[in-house]
């Protein structure tokens, strides 16, 4: 069963998936990130600023096939695209569709009020089918 996270309180919500893939690409992990359009050309653009020793590969989805294949991140409109990937990370409003197939599924949440309201949306509709769900509030200083 699918491992589903919320990371609430993200002030700033590129920065933060940024550093989620550089983790989840540090450890081996294939990565989909899922959102409207304009959510996913804005993190593309993010990735392409970081340092030369933070870049983490990337494509869209409608990249050739085999970069597709071979690209640790896939940024893509929907989350049916292939059973190879390990995390799906949602920057869509709703629950995507095809999250089932991922191990893992992050959602990031900023403090903002609108936001908080359709997460919690998500919330009680993975709660309500049965998923763990864990809960990172990121203004919560590390213990």
């Amino acid at each position: 069963m699918t491992e589903i996270a919320f990371h609430f309180n993200a002030p700033d919500r590129l920065n933060h998936v940024c550093r989620l893939l550089r983790k989840a690409v540090g450890s081996g992990a294939k990565v989909v990130v899922t959102g409207p359009a304009d959510a996913l050309s804005q993190l593309d653009s993010a990735l392409w600023m970081l340092s030369p020793t933070d870049f983490i590969a990337h494509c869209a989805l409608d990249a050739d096939r085999t970069v597709v294949s071979k690209s640790p991140v896939v940024l893509a409109q929907s989350a049916r695209i292939s059973p190879f990937f390990d995390i799906l990370v949602n920057l869509g409003e709703s629950v995507p569709d095809g999250f089932e197939q991922f191990q893992r599924l992050i959602e990031v949440v900023t403090p903002d009020a609108q936001d908080r309201q359709l997460a919690r949306g998500r919330w009680k509709y993975y709660a309500e089918a049965g998923f763990h769900l864990i809960r990172h509030d990121l203004q919560k200083a590390p213990a």
